[in-house]
């Protein structure tokens, strides 16, 4: 366009007559900005092409919004559904729409919650068997790093899912995929198949998990002293939960293969704690380690077992830096847990990523050093963050597939950006990366608010 010139010879042409054949000829240059916001028109509207409505995020009533989610998902067995906050109301609420909608119409079964394995199988006793009071057992199993999920949104999900199963005779599950602390049923449960099995080897199996075994219902405090030990000590702890595991799978004749995998797996996440906390969280080089190994050894290695032991379809429910497939912090996150999926299940792992623009969320204040819980609001995200571009899409609220979206949304989706991805502290660092790379489908949310939380102890 700059070699352009007017004629040589003939009659000179105003400047005005030049200016509008430019014009009409598409080769007046566009200033950085024009050329920016011209772009960005040309993304939304093809972002408007493929999205598609949400109507609500209220978990009842109709269905008839997810159907197109539901094409998306297609055949899936394991669908990683993410959120951008780790305590916000609508994506809990949205999570627990999208789970009744799966129920009904795709055949899935079972709940998968970033939460510890043996919390899982508590909160599972009550969605079963209505064994326990709910609040009593949220209480003492959502807290320490798990506090933000004391809240009347799952709360709300756990209820749900057990009336279910009063109903039905196909019965709903819940389980927890992580191994960030011990839990006494795991003990309980290994015990008790030793004890039937070959009562002579119990005190062995004792002394394998001595000092890996809480003294104390707090297990926050338990954990902040189990990893002032000396790292030889949690080493040596860590290969002794090993020990113990190699050394139950010498008794596995002579029972159902069901009840035996059971035991294993509860022996298996034990020496998954013990491995998890080997490693010093104040270096960055074993704190890397340490999540890569929880990422990956720990909660996609559940799940995938859970799946292989029910058969059951799961709706996985963790942050979007968990069920995506780019981590948004390589030195911290060298490989998310929905990668090792991807790399195991291939198509049967379908992975649902969260945006919104603006809106509130519960988190620990990193400003306070008691890093007390508290709500923080938020307003539009800064120049640069795609959320500002997705919130331009003619709907409030959608879904779309960002396997399918045409140009120039697909390669404007493919660019590292920051995102908005919000932890259980705040402020931190928002992470960067690329929307399409990281997820099969995104949900955009307009507005957030904080969810309800549930106090920590009655009254």
């Amino acid at each position: 366009m700059s070699s352009f010139r007017p004629p040589a010879s003939g009659r000179r042409r105003r400047p005005v007559v030049w200016l509008v054949l430019l014009c009409e000829t598409g080769l007046l240059l566009m200033s950085p900005q024009a050329r920016a916001d011209s772009d960005r028109n040309g993304v939304v509207r093809a972002l408007d092409e493929s999205a598609r409505p949400l109507r609500s995020t209220v978990p009842a009533g109709g269905f008839r919004d997810l159907r197109p989610l539901g094409r998306m998902i297609g055949g899936a067995e394991v669908v990683g559904l993410g959120e951008a906050t780790h305590n916000s109301h609508e994506f809990f609420t949205l999570k627990q729409r999208v789970f009744r909608y799966l129920v009904k119409e795709k055949g899935f079964r079972t709940f998968a919650l970033e939460v510890g394995w043996g919390s899982g199988l508590r909160l599972n006793d009550y969605v079963l068997h209505g064994k326990g009071d709910l609040r009593r057992i949220m209480r003492e199993e959502f807290r320490d790093d798990y506090i933000l999920w004391n809240n009347r949104e799952y709360l709300a999900l756990l209820r749900w899912m057990r009336a279910y199963n009063e109903r039905h005779r196909d019965k709903l599950r819940f389980i927890g995929d992580d191994s960030v602390y011990p839990h006494r049923l795991l003990f309980r449960d290994v015990f008790g198949y030793v004890r039937q099995q070959r009562p002579a080897l119990l005190p062995r199996f004792v002394r394998l998990y001595d000092g890996l075994r809480p003294t104390t219902k707090d297990l926050g405090a338990w954990r902040t002293a189990y990893l002032k030990r000396p790292r030889k000590e949690r080493l040596r702890l860590a290969a002794q939960a090993d020990q113990a595991l190699r050394l139950l799978r010498t008794l596995r004749k002579g029972v159902s293969p069901k009840k035996y995998r059971l035991v294993e797996q509860n022996a298996r996440v034990l020496a998954q704690v013990a491995r998890l906390n080997s490693w010093n969280p104040g270096d960055p080089t074993q704190l890397s380690r340490a999540l890569l190994y929880r990422d990956h050894r720990s909660m996609a290695r559940n799940v995938e077992w859970w799946r292989g032991y029910t058969g059951e379809r799961i709706l996985l429910s963790a942050h979007n830096g968990h069920i995506g497939y780019l981590s948004g912090n390589t030195q911290l996150y060298p490989k998310a847990q929905g990668a090792f999926l991807r790399d195991r299940l291939g198509r049967r792992y379908v992975n649902v990523g969260f945006t919104f623009y603006r809106g509130s969320f519960n988190a620990h204040d990193l400003k306070d050093p008691r890093q007390r819980l508290r709500k923080f609001t938020l307003g539009p995200p800064p120049a640069g963050y795609p959320e500002r571009v997705l919130d331009r899409v003619r709907f409030r609220d959608f879904i779309v597939d960002l396997r399918t979206v045409p140009r120039p949304a697909r390669g404007w989706l493919d660019v590292e950006r920051p995102v908005r991805s919000i932890g259980s502290a705040y402020p931190a660092v928002d992470d960067r990366t690329r929307l399409r790379r990281a997820y099969d489908v995104l949900i955009h949310l307009h507005r957030i608010h904080a969810a309800r939380l549930l106090p920590p102890r009655p009254g």
